[in-house]
């Protein structure tokens, strides 16, 4: 058992530090937001690592806080990103 949360850990430290990579070596703003929202999601998922060694249920109110942010915020970015919007397609 303590191998595989040591595997765990590490597999999510190691995307975590690629992911810091990504941020900040992104050529672009939605590149860099992709960035972000992936690195919520390995957020939550050691958080949710955290919460099954310990086996409470304290933690359940901010994943699912940090999952509505990640969801809200990849979605208002991608609306209000330039080209994104499909009324700019219909103009001549």
């Amino acid at each position: 058992m303590n191998v595989i949360l040591i595997v765990c850990g590490a597999i999510l430290a190691c995307s975590a530090l690629l992911l810091v990579v990504r941020i900040s070596l992104g050529p672009t703003m939605l590149d860099r937001i992709v960035g972000l929202d992936a690195l919520v999601a390995v957020v939550i998922c050691g958080l949710a690592l955290e919460a099954a060694v310990h086996q409470h249920t304290t933690t359940l109110p901010i994943l699912v806080v940090l999952s509505l942010l990640g969801f809200v915020g990849a979605v208002s970015v991608a609306r209000f990103s330039p080209g994104s919007d499909d009324v700019e397609e219909e103009r001549p």
